[in-house]
């Protein structure tokens, strides 16, 4: 049995699928019930005792990081006879500035996994295509977005793609102790993003890039000031470089990431 957190997220409802349509015994970790096609179970991760009943029978597990006690966590996991967990980090983790909010909890995360005694792989992706979802409220508004980082390029990765890797290095020997790090196969800017996006919905959208001053703004009350902290050391200080391509998820799933149009084309309806 294979425990997936945050089954309902972007990239672990990904998982949840893909290891469902591979006929593997899943089991998805909610909050409160929810529409997926597994059996599901309910516990809270920053409550490792409550995760007792959802760890029955489970050999592995797909985990999302950060939460209150990481080592606590584990322990629970291993005590319950959990062998392998995949978990979902960030390059942010390569950072060395635990200053960075973003990266301090990334790499708490990957070092509690480390030590905690069981199997592991961690997945280090780009930013996600569906982040483009944030635009929804622009986007129902009128024709222009506006978003910060507007000359920052990046090879984003489709949520699809990581979940591929994801049931790969649970499923498969051969991914103990390694890094995957993943990305899209084209760098694009977020203008490029939105033009795509315009194509696939026949729209005549526009760009408006924010000024790092409007960007703050815009931030403030709605983000918490220490990520806004950190997102400005990535992009605008450019301590996080997410325009690399790797070739991890073709050397892995035995084909090449999916492009932005296609992202776009899959969740198009999500944008009408």
């Amino acid at each position: 049995m294979i425990l997936v957190t945050g089954a309902t997220g972007n990239v672990g409802g990904e998982v949840v699928r893909a290891l469902h349509r591979a006929g593997a015994p899943v089991r998805a970790l909610v909050r409160a019930p929810a529409e997926l096609p597994v059996e599901q179970a309910v516990g809270d991760l920053d409550q490792p005792d409550s995760l007792v009943p959802a760890l029955d029978g489970v050999r592995g597990v797909f985990l999302l990081p950060g939460y209150r006690d990481m080592p606590g966590l584990l322990a629970r996991m291993r005590r319950a006879g959990v062998e392998r967990v995949v978990l979902l980090s960030s390059l942010a983790a390569v950072a060395a500035d635990t200053r960075n909010a973003i990266s301090a909890f990334m790499i708490r995360s990957e070092a509690a996994v480390r030590e905690s005694g069981l199997a592991w792989t961690f997945l280090r992706p780009n930013a996600f295509m569906s982040n483009a979802l944030r635009w929804l409220p622009q986007l129902r508004q009128g024709d222009v977005v506006k978003d910060a980082f507007g000359d920052v390029p990046i090879a984003s990765v489709d949520p699809y793609d990581i979940a591929a890797v994801a049931v790969r290095a649970l499923l498969d020997p051969g991914h103990e102790e390694r890094v995957h790090e993943l990305s899209g196969p084209e760098r694009l800017l977020p203008a490029q993003r939105l033009a795509v996006l315009a194509k696939v919905l026949h729209r005549d959208l526009r760009f408006h890039a924010l000024t790092d001053e409007e960007a703050r703004a815009d931030m403030s009350g709605r983000v918490p000031e220490e990520y806004i902290q950190a997102f400005f050391s990535f992009y605008s200080d450019g301590t996080l470089d997410e325009s690399r391509i790797y070739p991890t998820v073709e050397k892995v799933t035995g084909r090449p990431p999916r492009t932005f149009e296609e992202w776009a084309e899959a969740h198009a309806d999500e944008f009408r």
